[in-house]
């Protein structure tokens, strides 16, 4: 080993013993009771190092200085896909999401890579994301390639295979894409319709109000119809949740400074969030800020209001919901249930709609393996989880596929493409089923008057 190598490995040793939680550690008893939630734990057939009970014991000896930190430990957790469902399973409530990017974060800090890594993860996280008008240039790019024919051309001359299976696979279940035109011209303001029962923040996100926009729309049109007054700060940016898993802490906390500035601005009553992953760490922005005494109380402030839509929306009520005759079902996001413990109220909302059949899946709780951008680095685990994943789905044998986070809903329509099923099924984001439902129950509620001859009287 040469001295380099030795020099990392002590580093990171050292950074393991001193930042990683001892604590925690030692509050996982290995009862084993987290294995059966854990995808990969599953996937591997049993393999110790590949569950929560397993990594643990790796990061502890590694604090401890019995284990080296090699590649084989670095692959574990790479192989974590972060969806945190053995923490509703854990007896004395390890919070094994916090261990696991603590331990991710020392790991990259201490990482030798390479200049195309340096250049490509610079790009993302200290350019793209963070910074909205990067992510209306990008997005516009994309958006010009969907309508200009570029896109019609590569996929008929095989072109987009150039870019790898799995992402010519992705590209194929991308939304169609808003002009640079709509990105821009976004709303700060949305007045209720009647009575103001709550005041509210809205959350915008980069990507949703990007790539997703128009989910976006169908999040103020509910908030809207829910009689919500909405605020969307201009000053708000991105949650850091993607630099927080990757292993980019500091920009992180960064992120959710400014967060925290722009929304504590806001009289509001709640900070709502339509996307599970985004909210997630919206919701943990204490435990991000808890060694910056200047800024703990004020992310304790920010957290208490932190709401995913389908909690306000539920708690607050819509108006009568219908849609034509078809079977749906519904896929948790693994962050909104089981870090913003969020699992009935987009269920009893899809419940509500009139003419629809709800059909709980199988396992409806276990990640799709989307997991952020798990499924670009860690492929083939990935599509080992959503082809599993879509055995249950078709035994729903639902037509409609609902999700409420972005990463989420596009692994479930590649899921349905893999499996052929593009003509008969479809990939919604919740948001934009409810408005479509609103807006079906308003348009047949129309059509009757029509019939009945109480159409309004035209001025002449």
């Amino acid at each position: 080993m040469s001295n380099s190598k030795i020099n990392r490995t002590n580093q990171i040793v050292k950074d393991f013993q001193e930042k990683m939680d001892y604590d925690e550690l030692m509050n996982c008893m290995r009862c084993g009771f987290c294995l059966p939630s854990c995808p990969t734990y599953r996937e591997t057939g049993g393999n110790e190092a590949a569950s929560p009970r397993g990594r643990i014991a790796m990061m502890k000896a590694v604090v401890d200085g019995k284990m080296t930190p090699d590649e084989d430990f670095e692959k574990q957790l790479s192989l974590c896909l972060g969806c945190r469902a053995c923490e509703p399973a854990c007896p004395p409530g390890v919070k094994y999401g916090h261990l696991l990017e603590d331990a991710v974060d020392i790991l990259q800090k201490n990482k030798k890579q390479s200049s195309s890594v340096k250049f490509l993860r610079g790009f993302l996280f200290d350019h793209l994301f963070p910074k909205k008008s990067n992510m209306i240039t990008f997005t516009g790019l994309m958006w010009f390639y969907q309508k200009s024919g570029i896109q019609k051309f590569a996929r008929a001359t095989k072109l987009t295979r150039l870019v790898g299976k799995q992402m010519s696979a992705m590209e194929r279940v991308l939304p169609d894409l808003p002009s640079p035109k709509q990105m821009k011209n976004r709303p700060t303001y949305v007045q209720p319709e009647g009575e103001v029962k709550k005041r509210v923040a809205f959350f915008s996100n980069c990507m949703m109000d990007t790539l997703f926009l128009d989910t976006n729309d169908s999040t103020l049109f509910l908030l809207k119809k829910a009689k919500c007054e909405v605020v969307i700060p201009e000053d708000q940016t991105c949650c850091g949740a993607i630099l927080a898993h990757s292993g980019e802490k500091d920009k992180a906390k960064e992120l959710a400074k400014k967060n925290i500035e722009a929304f504590e601005k806001e009289n509001v009553d709640y900070i709502i969030s339509n996307a599970g992953g985004c909210g997630a760490l919206l919701a943990e922005y204490d435990h991000l800020l808890k060694d910056e005494l200047d800024w703990l109380p004020r992310a304790k402030a920010f957290v208490r209001k932190v709401k995913d839509i389908s909690e306000i929306l539920y708690a607050v009520g819509l108006p009568e919901m219908e849609l034509p005759p078809q079977i749906i079902t519904y896929q948790d996001s693994c962050h909104l249930r089981n870090v913003m413990k969020t699992a009935a109220a987009p269920r009893k909302l899809l419940q509500s709609i009139k003419g629809v059949a709800y059909k709980e899946m199988v396992e409806a709780d276990r990640c799709c393996g989307s997991a952020g951008t798990y499924n670009i680095i860690e492929q083939e685990m990935s599509m080992q989880i959503l082809d599993h994943k879509m055995v249950k789905v078709l035994d729903t044998k639902a037509t409609t596929i609902v999700t409420a986070n972005p990463g989420c809903l596009l692994q479930m329509k590649l899921g349905i493409d893999r499996e052929g099923y593009s003509n008969t099924m479809r990939g919604v984001h919740i948001v934009d089923l409810l408005a479509e439902a609103i807006k079906f129950s308003e348009e047949q509620k129309k059509n009757v008057l029509d019939k009945e001859g109480k159409k309004q009287p035209v001025n002449t």
